[in-house]
Parts: structure tokens; C-alpha cells; sequence
């Protein structure tokens, strides 16, 4: 039998060996496993566009409620974030019993990653504290315009989430303030009240009749449209400076009207004072030469 016979002969018989019996052996002994496994991913991908849709309606049913009875936007944006949270760290569970994960093991993993967390992340805990505290004091609300002092960011409030709270400035820009320091810094609620006063301050020289002036001011806030009339109109000398006399103009408007009325107000007293006669110095210098 010469070489290239022998070979082939060989070659049929390992290849039968091995078809008759390792892969045979190997497709018997692991294919139960192989098929569980395909079986657990396909039910574990059904449990979890199962899960998702019963989330959203149960969100919807958490929030729902809330917002018919009025509640104030912030918690509800906080409530919803939390519950979402918490229901799909049930519905991860879930999925990994599926695995033959079992439910201490989650609970030890759980707790372990979450002691990690905490020392990690201790800004972020103070973050969803400060949250937490804004819920419950209501230094301000969703909607209200406020300053915050330290930094002087300020806006209207468009959410409250479990760690950041988003403004809204007047050109329409997002500023992104953590909870932590929100809630542990001074702040301004500008839009807490519904009625604001106007308060402004306009120097006249010393050679004006102040009386003329003041009568022009008043004059000036009798005529504001959106002046809440049932409130008094003040019109004062505020001081006496260097080269001007400071005379203050204060009336009440919504809180609404606020900067509609302020710049009105200062458009107007620039025409009138104008007309009447009436000089606001400004900075200059005069030279007297001998």
C-alpha cells in the first residue's frame, strides 16, 4: 500500500472517529446548556420590553394623580425620577434570576456597590439631599425666577431633578445648578410674590427746582398703565451727592409687568425731564483757567 493510500485511509478513519464521536458527544452533552441559555436571553429580551411598558404606565399612574390635585411640578419631576430608578433596578433583578442569579446575591451586590457609591460619590449624595430639602422648604418652585447669590446665576426654574436643578435665562440658555448648592447657599426668589415694586433712582442738578422734578415724577407714575393703584407712590430726594441731587421714584406693579414698566418708567423720565427743562449730569470734568 503505497503513502497517499495509507493517508487517506487515515484521514477517513479519524474523520468518522471524530464525527461519530466527539462532536457527537460534545453536541449531547452541551446543547441542553446551549438551548437554556438561548432560552433565558430570548425571555430575558421579552421580560424586558414587557418591563419598560409596565414602567411607563406605572409612572403614569404615580404622576398622574399629582398632577390633577396640583401638585407642584418639582416634586412630581423628583417623585417620577426616583420611581423610575427605583423600578427598573427591580426589573434588572428580575431579569437576572433569569440567569440563576438569586435574590440575595442582587441584595449583597446591591448593597456593596451602593457603600462604594456613597464614598465615591459624596457630592452627588449631597446633590440628592439638597433635592430633597428644596422639596420640603420650597425656597422656590418650578416657574419662579430666581439669583442665585454665590455665582449669580439666575433664570426661571424649568426642573427640579433628583441632583440638579435647570434654569431657563431670558435669551433662552439651560444653566445646570447642583442641588447641594442651591440648598446651601443664599438665593434670590424674585417671582415669589405676585406684585413687585419699581424702584429707581435719578439724579437732577443742584441748580433744578426739586419740587418741579418730583412733580414730574409722580406724574410719570400716575401715568404707568400697569401700576397696581392701590398702592402709594413715593417720591423722595434719596441723596445729596457730589455734583447731583438723587431723587428716588418707588410704585408697585404685578410681578409680571415688572421690567415692562421699569424700562417705560426710565424711557419716560429721560423724554419728560427732558422737555421740562430738567438736567441728569453725568461724569465730566471742568477746567478754569486764571
Amino acid at each position: 500500500m503505497n503513502l497517499p493510500v495509507a493517508t487517506n485511509i487515515l484521514s477517513e478513519s479519524f474523520l468518522k472517529n471524530f464525527q461519530d464521536g466527539l462532536i457527537k458527544n460534545w453536541l449531547l452533552e452541551e446543547m441542553p446548556g446551549f438551548l437554556s441559555i438561548l432560552w433565558s436571553v430570548i425571555l430575558a429580551f421579552v421580560v424586558y420590553w414587557v418591563g419598560v411598558r409596565i414602567i411607563r404606565i406605572l409612572l403614569d399612574v404615580i404622576t398622574k394623580p399629582m398632577e390633577l390635585r396640583g401638585v407642584e411640578k418639582g416634586v412630581i419631576t423628583f417623585t417620577h425620577s426616583m420611581a423610575r430608578i427605583g423600578l427598573y433596578v427591580i426589573l434588572i433583578a428580575i431579569i437576572l434570576q433569569l440567569f440563576g442569579v438569586t435574590t440575595s446575591s442582587i441584595a449583597a451586590a446591591i448593597a456593596s456597590v451602593g457603600l462604594t457609591a456613597g464614598l465615591a460619590l459624596q457630592g452627588s449624595l449631597s446633590n440628592f439631599a439638597g433635592g430633597i430639602l428644596i422639596l420640603v422648604l420650597h425656597p422656590f418652585v418650578v416657574g419662579d425666577y430666581i439669583i442665585e447669590d454665590n455665582h449669580g446665576n439666575e433664570g426661571k426654574v424649568s426642573e427640579i431633578t433628583i441632583f440638579y436643578t435647570k434654569l431657563k435665562t431670558p435669551d433662552n440658555k439651560i444653566i445646570v445648578i447642583p442641588n447641594g448648592a442651591l440648598a446651601n447657599s443664599s438665593l434670590t426668589n424674585v417671582t415669589t410674590s405676585d406684585k413687585r415694586r419699581v424702584d429707581l433712582v435719578v439724579s437732577i442738578g443742584y441748580e433744578d427746582d426739586i419740587s418741579h422734578a418730583k412733580a414730574v415724577l409722580e406724574e410719570i407714575a400716575n401715568a404707568e398703565p400697569t401700576r397696581l393703584s392701590e398702592e402709594e407712590i413715593q417720591v423722595f430726594v434719596d441723596d445729596l451727592a457730589e455734583s447731583a441731587v438723587s431723587l428716588g421714584l418707588r410704585f408697585w406693579v404685578a410681578t409680571d409687568d415688572y421690567w415692562t414698566a421699569r424700562w417705560r418708567a426710565l424711557e419716560e423720565i429721560k423724554l419728560k425731564f427732558d422737555a421740562e427743562g430738567i438736567s441728569i449730569p453725568y461724569n465730566q470734568i471742568d477746567v478754569h483757567m486764571k
